[in-house]
């Protein structure tokens, strides 16, 4: 949780970013670690359960099997990862560690992370397949919230524009 002081910090972010605040911000971190957790939990244990039952599978299909788990183990975690990226760049400009160029350059979301392969979910147990897909509406709400920030006006201008507006005001006043 931030401190007081960080939270009465946020009045000029807030002017900046009108659609995103830090308690979204803190309420989605909390959620996406949570997630994380519990994805890397329920694979793991599932990789153990596939490993004591690959007496009953046969070579090629158990092979099959544990690659299918791992892969969507694999796409899963490093799906709800880049939403805990995405969070923390944005609670690092909240408080002040980032400025917006900063965030604006490296704090982008990857725009086309590949979908599930749906074969694979479907065959995977019905809570493995829940984490799936609550992965999948979390990187949705993520890019969401990207696209949105991304798309509005700023509430400032750029210090680019500020030199520019006085740069011309003196070229005025010179002239």
């Amino acid at each position: 949780m931030l401190s007081l002081a960080a939270r009465q910090d946020y009045a000029l972010p807030m002017a900046i970013m009108p659609s995103l605040n830090p308690r979204i911000v803190e309420a989605l971190y909390a959620e996406a670690l949570v997630l994380a957790d519990t994805v890397r939990d329920r694979f793991e244990r599932l990789r153990r359960e596939t490993a004591r039952a690959g007496a009953t599978l046969h070579g090629d299909d158990e092979d099959l099997v544990r690659v299918q788990i791992s892969c969507e183990a694999l796409r899963t975690t490093t799906r709800v990862m880049h939403c805990l990226a995405w969070l923390l760049n944005h609670r690092a400009y909240f408080v002040g560690e980032l400025t917006e160029l900063q965030l604006r350059r490296h704090g982008r979301l990857i725009a086309n992370f590949p979908a599930s392969d749906q074969d694979s979910v479907n065959a995977l147990p019905e809570e493995a397949r829940g984490l799936v897909h609550e992965s999948e509406r979390l990187y949705e709400r993520i890019q969401r919230l990207e696209r949105a920030w991304r798309g509005e006006p700023r509430g400032m201008p750029s210090a680019i524009d500020r030199l520019r507006e006085r740069l011309a005001t003196s070229h005025r006043h010179a002239g």
